[in-house]
């Protein structure tokens, strides 16, 4: 993940388009998560899963803000030894960064690190979870951020709404690590048939979608190289799938 997308210049050229569509859409993924942060004003923020994320170096521009990055263990380390290189080419912290290691089905654990936030509501966020989860997995999140939430206050930003089988439409071309990665996490088992199946699936784990991103891909800084090698006759095809993926901010549902 790039630590400021709007700073993405590319120093080289890549034909490929299933690269530029992978770009773009992470991108877009990133973004989407931002959209639905900046409207809360809330100072707890918690990532679970966030991989080499940087949003958190970002966040912490901010005064006030307190935010715990998470993943698992080996991840961690790793990511600790690009942010101690990073924050010393980067401004002051106006707030709180916390590295932490967390499998975010551990609730002891979990609820542990809730416990390094000051009072107040807090956002729980994660892009590229829930479709490494089956669908027993993903219930037991369900539960711990529920409760959490119901302790708490605040919302749930997820940008893993991923629908099955869409990307196959778009023809696109993964290489064989990546395509052997996807088959060993069984991620395309993992998503939902349609968006009506999980927004069916969160009001049944007792969330309501609160906000939905909706982000103008025309300013994401990655889309002036997807439009440079793109065909039109993938542009058409891309169009004709739709969307496969959305971002939803959600919150428990009323008594």
């Amino acid at each position: 993940m790039i630590l400021y997308p709007e700073t993405f210049t590319p120093d080289f050229e890549a034909k490929d388009i299933t690269f530029w569509a992978r770009v773009l859409h992470f991108e877009n993924r990133y973004w989407s998560i931002n959209h639905l942060l900046n409207d809360l004003h809330i100072k707890n923020i918690l990532e679970l899963s966030s991989g080499l994320s940087f949003r958190g170096l970002a966040a912490i521009k901010e005064k006030g803000i307190h935010y715990i990055d998470t993943d698992l263990p080996d991840m961690i380390n790793t990511k600790s030894e690009y942010l101690n290189i990073l924050i010393k080419e980067c401004p002051a912290a106006q707030g709180d960064l916390e590295v932490l290691a967390l499998n975010a089905l551990d609730e002891k654990k979990f609820r542990d690190i809730v416990s390094h936030f000051s009072e107040g509501e807090i956002a729980i966020v994660n892009e590229g979870l829930l479709m490494y989860l089956d669908i027993s997995e993903k219930a037991m999140l369900c539960k711990i951020i529920h409760g959490i939430l119901k302790d708490r206050g605040g919302y749930w930003i997820t940008a893993d709404i991923y629908l099955k089988k869409k990307i196959d439409e778009l023809d696109l071309k993964p290489d064989q690590k990546t395509k052997a990665f996807l088959e060993q996490h069984r991620i395309e088992d993992n998503k939902f048939n349609s968006f009506e199946e999980a927004e069916t699936f969160f009001k049944r784990m007792g969330f309501v979608i609160d906000k939905e991103a909706n982000i103008d891909q025309s300013e994401l800084s990655s889309m002036k190289y997807f439009l440079m090698n793109v065909t039109e006759k993938e542009l058409l095809k891309i169009q004709k799938v739709g969307k496969i993926q959305t971002t939803w901010r959600l919150r428990i549902a009323e008594d």
